[in-house]
């Protein structure tokens, strides 16, 4: 028996049950032919002497990280924490936990958990829009831990790494096209991105659906701001006290459409009866603000469980061969986005 100021072991713990070892293990790990009697032993051992794994112990001892790492760009924005909760809901059935490294944006920040993650603590990287160079992104993977990018915006433009991708191209083409089947000619644009950043295929179906209805896209007035609520409040407050004539905001994402509502309200705008204000991602406080936003939804959950599974096949591959990188990067394509309507949106008064 250990003493109170002792950490017991798994070979402690088969002395308690009467068993060997490696039963203990195959318990914690649900393999193996354990019989009832002799499990119900050995989860009473563990119990009555208090006993945890030690996770870098048994990552020595199998040759594999006991985590998943998660690269995000920061964890203050709502969508990440719901997308790892997506994450970490597929990862509980292969036994393994989830590392969440927020990179601030900071492209050293997330160089530095790659190089202290990568293959040790985690066996694999799913990426989030994290701002990381794909030469740290290859080179991780030459480590031995793959990689694969999480909500890849632009289907048909593979990144040359594995990766889930979401058609958002689409989702402003559908945010766009019902601002103008409601009527709205006079629409401004908040891009949560820079003009050639991780927003811009979303602004380009935007462009789309603006030429494809004949209005000119380019005289739209458009303002590239911070992907954050507040980011989304100055411009449109920008946008509003520069061209108060507008009738309709199209935003990239749903926290600068939210900002957006609110410098409407300052400004005396009234939505959605004087200006109608519409996001993409669909994120849980879209539906709960007031009035409640009109966004075009993305396959959240889908992607995160298409990740951990693309993550899982590469881990296994890795682990049965040393050809990293040899083939052609998978893609795997989400289901295409739909538009959610609620009332931050209506039919342009006369």
């Amino acid at each position: 028996m250990p003493t109170s100021s002792s950490t017991p072991t798994l070979a402690e713990v088969a002395r308690h049950a009467g068993v060997t070892p490696a039963t203990v293990s195959n318990v914690l790990r649900g393999r193996g032919r354990v019989g009832s009697a002799t499990r119900e032993r050995v989860l009473e051992a563990i119990a009555a002497l208090g006993y945890r794994p030690h996770l870098p112990a048994r990552a020595l001892a199998e040759g594999r990280a006991p985590t998943i790492a998660l690269m995000v760009a920061s964890i203050a924005n709502p969508f990440y924490p719901e997308f790892a909760l997506a994450v970490e809901n597929a990862l509980r059935s292969s036994g393994q936990f989830l590392i969440i490294c927020n990179t601030d944006g900071d492209p050293q920040t997330g160089r530095a958990y790659l190089e202290q993650l990568a293959g040790t603590l985690s066996a694999g990287v799913l990426v989030m829009n994290a701002n990381l160079d794909f030469d740290d992104l290859r080179l991780t993977e030459l480590r031995g831990a793959p990689v694969v990018l999480c909500m890849w915006e632009k289907p048909h433009e593979p990144p040359g790494l594995p990766c889930v991708a979401v058609d958002f191209h689409l989702a402003g083409e559908l945010a766009a096209r019902h601002l103008i089947e409601l009527g709205h000619r006079r629409i401004g644009a908040i891009v949560g991105s820079k003009a050639y950043g991780i927003h811009a295929a979303r602004y380009d179906g935007f462009v789309s659906a603006m030429e494809a209805a004949g209005l000119d896209a380019q005289a739209a007035p458009v303002v590239h701001a911070i992907d954050t609520s507040q980011g989304g409040y100055a411009a449109a407050r920008e946008l509003l006290t520069r061209h108060p004539d507008l009738t309709a905001l199209f935003t990239t994402n749903d926290l600068p459409a939210l900002g957006a509502m609110q410098a409407a309200a300052d400004l005396g705008f009234d939505v959605p009866n004087r200006l109608s204000v519409v996001g993409i991602t669909d994120i849980q406080l879209a539906s709960e603000s007031r009035p409640a936003l009109t966004t075009v939804a993305v396959p959240t959950v889908e992607a995160a469980e298409l990740g951990v599974a693309l993550l899982r096949e590469l881990i296994a591959s890795a682990a049965r061969t040393a050809d990293h990188g040899q083939r052609e990067p998978k893609v795997c394509v989400a289901s295409e986005p739909y538009l959610v309507v609620r009332a931050s949106t209506a039919r342009v008064q006369n």
